[in-house]
């Protein structure tokens, strides 16, 4: 709806249409709402329980796939990889604990591997190609690999 009609609608609308004075005065008191009981919004043990898997079977791991966190190894030197810098670690299949020489040595094999001057021509591994050249720059550039 336009500004206009916004404007029409509301001038028509009165939400205390129909209302005695005593009604209308009981709705805008300060504290209305506020008398009735709420639940708390955790429990003594510190938030929800989560579902309880051992109640039915499920043998292809469907269900517990979707709600299990996997999480990428750390860098043995402590320093951070972004998750960014893990999915290019992954593009170049090499490992969170990987080094600068290492992270070279596995480029150079990757574009000998998919490089069309270095594999007869063959130009159907350019994407990968691309996607290998694009994670190198990035972890190059990476605060783990300075």
């Amino acid at each position: 709806m336009c500004l206009d009609h916004v404007r029409a609608f509301n001038s028509r609308y009165n939400f205390f249409d129909g209302m005695t004075a005593d009604e209308i005065h009981h709705a805008q008191r300060p504290l209305a709402g506020w008398e009735r009981e709420t639940r708390a919004f955790a429990r003594a043990g510190g938030g929800d329980q989560g579902p309880r898997w051992s109640d039915f079977s499920d043998p292809l791991d469907a269900i517990g796939a979707r709600f299990r966190r996997e999480t990428a190894p750390e860098r043995t030197d402590g320093k951070p990889l972004s998750g960014q810098d893990r999915a290019s670690l992954k593009i170049l299949g090499l490992a969170a604990s990987a080094d600068r020489s290492a992270l070279r040595k596995r480029y150079s094999e990757l574009v000998r591997r998919y490089h069309p001057d270095r594999n007869g021509g063959d130009r159907s591994h350019e994407d990968m190609l691309q996607k290998v050249i694009a994670a190198y720059q990035q972890l190059r550039q990476a605060p783990a690999f300075a």
